[in-house]
């Protein structure tokens, strides 16, 4: 599977964080129609189905967002 690069992502996540705010606050038809085409833009970059898992799926793709996992050290 292709990956998106980080920034695409980045910028999409902030595109649709946006426009889900605006047709909070405005409901226009127009913000409708953009929040679900970056939606689907997401789906499709991150290889998911539903907006949830793509963001979630996105977020763990951007830089700093995986820590350290030391679950596998011994005490």
């Amino acid at each position: 599977m292709l990956m998106a690069h980080p920034v695409v992502l980045r910028n999409l996540v902030e595109q649709y964080e946006t426009l889900r705010a605006l047709h909070a606050e405005k409901g226009t038809d127009q913000a409708r129609q953009r929040m679900n085409d970056v939606a689907y833009t997401l789906c499709v970059s991150t290889g998911t189905r539903d907006i949830d898992t793509a963001l979630i799926a996105a977020r763990h793709r951007l830089p700093g967002a995986r820590t350290k996992d030391d679950s596998l050290l011994t005490a």
